[in-house]
Order: C-alpha cells, then sequence, then structure tokens
C-alpha cells in the first residue's frame, strides 16, 4: 500500500526518499531476481526513488530523519499507529518540526474505531470487506480471494489522491495536515460503489449487491475453439447481437427487451449468450463484434501484455536498465499532454542513495561518516 502509493507520486515527479532498515524492505525478496534484494515486483513498485538505510531505533538515525522532515512535503508510512507511535514519529511530533508537512498514514483500520491496531494485510482486507465472500456465488460455493492484491492497491491509489488534495489546500491555507487512509474503509467504499443498491436505503429494500457481478455464468464465454470476453450490454448491443445471429428465437423474448428487464433476468440473459458463443470461433466472434460495435476482447495473459500491440503504439512499456541488465517496467497509465510524467529510472540497490541524501540535507561529510560506522545509517549490499 504504502509503496505503491509512493511509486504513483515518483511517476509524477515527486523526489521520493524511500527510508529502509539495514535489513531492508521485505518485498525485495518476492519473487525471480537478477540481483540479491532486487526482485522484479521491488524494481517496478520503487522505480524512481532513492534509498536510504537508517537505523531509526538508534537516537542518531532518528536525528537523521528529523533533518529530511524539515525539508520535505509528504512524510507517509504504512505502519501500525502504534508502532510509528514507538519510534517517537507520529505526527504531533514532526508537526512540530515542520507546521506545513502533509502527514499520511496508511493502516489497516481507521484509529477510531474497534478494529484499530489490529494487524492487516491485502488477504485480511479482502475478507472483511465483503470481497471474498461476494466471490463465493462466483467460486463453487466456497469465498476466495481475488487474484490480485486489490486491496493494497485502492488504499495506495486513495492516499495518493487524499496526499494531493491536502497539497493543493496547504497552497491556500499554508499549513499541513494528517491524513488517515484506512485499508479496511477505502476497500469498503470501493466495494459499495456497485454493490450499495438496496443496502442505500434505511431500512434495506434488499441486500447490497449489484446481481450482474454475482451470476456465476458471468465469466469469459467458451466460443468453439476457445473463450472470449463479450459484454453485450445497451439495447443497441443486443439489437446488433441478435441480427448478427440472424434474429433467432429469443430476439423477441420480453425478457431481453429493455436493460431493466435484462437486470431482472440475468441468469436467462447469461445462459443466452453462453449458447450463441458455442456455435462459431474465438476469432470470427471478435471480428462480428468489431463490426457490430460490441465491446468483446480475447482473454490475454500477464505474459501476452509483454508484447501486446496497442500498449506498444502507446508507448505503455518503460525498458531502461540497471547495473544487472535491462528491465521493462509497467508504465504510468495517465497522459499529460503539457507536462508529460515520466519515470525517472529503476529501483535503487538498498542504501545506494544514503550518502548524497544526507549531504543534500545539509549533513556534514564528517558527520556523514559517523553515522556509518556507527550503524545509525548506510549502505546495504545484501538483506
Amino acid at each position: 500500500m504504502g509503496p505503491y502509493c509512493a511509486q504513483i507520486l515518483s511517476d509524477l515527479g515527486a523526489d521520493v526518499i524511500k527510508l529502509e532498515s539495514p535489513s531492508g524492505d521485505t518485498t525485495r525478496a518476492l519473487g525471480p531476481a537478477r540481483a540479491a534484494a532486487h526482485g522484479g515486483m521491488f524494481i517496478n513498485m520503487n522505480r524512481g526513488k532513492r534509498s536510504i538505510v537508517i537505523d531509526l531505533k538508534q537516537p542518531a538515525g532518528r536525528d537523521v530523519l528529523m533533518t529530511l522532515v524539515r525539508r520535505s512535503d509528504v512524510f507517509l508510512h504504512s505502519m501500525r499507529r502504534s508502532a510509528i507511535g514507538r519510534l517517537g514519529l507520529d505526527y504531533a511530533t514532526l508537526a512540530q518540526i515542520n507546521p506545513r508537512l502533509v502527514y499520511l498514514n496508511l493502516y489497516g483500520f481507521g484509529s477510531t474505531g474497534p478494529y484499530a491496531n489490529r494487524p492487516a494485510y491485502d488477504d485480511v482486507i479482502q475478507a472483511m470487506s465483503g470481497l471474498a465472500a461476494a466471490q463465493t456465488e462466483l467460486a463453487g460455493g466456497e469465498p476466495s480471494y481475488v487474484a490480485s492484491v486489490i486491496a493494497d492497491k485502492v488504499g495506495g491509489l486513495t492516499g495518493a489522491y487524499a496526499l494531493m488534495a491536502a497539497l493543493y489546500e496547504r497552497e491556500r491555507s499554508g499549513q499541513g495536515q494528517e491524513i488517515e487512509v484506512p485499508m479496511f474503509e477505502a476497500m469498503t467504499a470501493f466495494m459499495f460503489v456497485e454493490h450499495s443498491t438496496g443496502g442505500a436505503f434505511v431500512p434495506p429494500i434488499e441486500r447490497p449487491a449489484y446481481r450482474r457481478v454475482l451470476s456465476p455464468d458471468r465469466r469469459p464465454y467458451r466460443t468453439a475453439d476457445g473463450y472470449i470476453s463479450v459484454l453485450i450490454y445497451n439495447d443497441g448491443h443486443w439489437r446488433r447481437f441478435a441480427q448478427l445471429l440472424g434474429s433467432p428465437p429469443w430476439a423477441d423474448d420480453p425478457r431481453l427487451a429493455s436493460l431493466r428487464m435484462r437486470d431482472q433476468n440475468l441468469d436467462f440473459v447469461l445462459r443466452t449468450v453462453s449458447e450463441a458463443l458455442l456455435t462459431d470461433s474465438t476469432a470470427n466472434w471478435l471480428s462480428r463484434f468489431e463490426e457490430a460495435q460490441i465491446p468483446a476482447a480475447p482473454i490475454l495473459s500477464t505474459s501476452d501484455l509483454l508484447d501486446d500491440a496497442h500498449l506498444a503504439a502507446v508507448g505503455f512499456w518503460h525498458e531502461t536498465s540497471d547495473e544487472d541488465g535491462a528491465l521493462k517496467l509497467a508504465g504510468i497509465p495517465t497522459r499529460f499532454m503539457r507536462t508529460p510524467a515520466a519515470i525517472p529510472g529503476a529501483a535503487s540497490k538498498l542504501g545506494a542513495d544514503t550518502r548524497d541524501v544526507l549531504a543534500e540535507a545539509g549533513i556534514p561529510e564528517a558527520q556523514i561518516d559517523a553515522l556509518f560506522a556507527a550503524g545509525a545509517a548506510g549502505v546495504s549490499e545484501t538483506a
């Protein structure tokens, strides 16, 4: 959650300093890697950031952080409130040093509720936000997680837009402030965008559930030789779909006559499409749907995306390199026509930027040498 939030800020031009303990961010060790503590997930999520190693448990290390806070716009962390408090790095303390500081807490749960200070990871929040239970209707009657750390990423996105709003407000008021983004609340809000439905009324007039996405028949459709994704949604889509099939018997079925009727008869709608698509190949259906302007797509894997023609044409993939070889990183999805964003480089090795960052902060070279010698700051080749 925290690293993704900061990645967005880095991509948009912020100078992001990633403070790591001597053992390093645990995600450095996840997945395949060409060099120790420098896996592919870490490289992509921490691109463009500068890495410094500071031991915050040493008074001298904490003093270094305070020096950096004095000249920073934003301080963000994804630790529990009790843990950040034990380090003496709460908002009240840092605001005394820098009243213009925008301070972002990325938590599992809001600090004033009964779940405050519980540990949380993505799986826990998927379970508690209703997402895992919603999957029950799609996964053979058992709750399941989606194949993405979606709660972490929703939290990171929420944190990024909250920070930008606070920075904009600071330009007007001249004052910083503390922000709290709890994953549980952020993911619940995310779920209720479409699932509010009957739960939006007091008392609820129906369970909060958007039926279309909960139907077990909502899944990639089989064709004569594979699978396809298609959403025949509005009335125009349905008329053109019927025309593609030569006006089949169901063309005038009242259950398909309008969006409202189709919403009330979703299982019938999805089964009707499913049966029809078995009659032709994936390639033919894609061609026919494109001509009829009905949204359809092949089923692509993450490996397919590395060579996707559209992503190549729009310059999505960012090719760069580090000391260990060539890299291909996911690009920036937003496009600014006057001030384009850019990925400034690959992720730093653990602590590689410590000396430069401390020197920029005005710490004398002799003091930096002393910090390195004491283990309060430094560079770690392995983790």
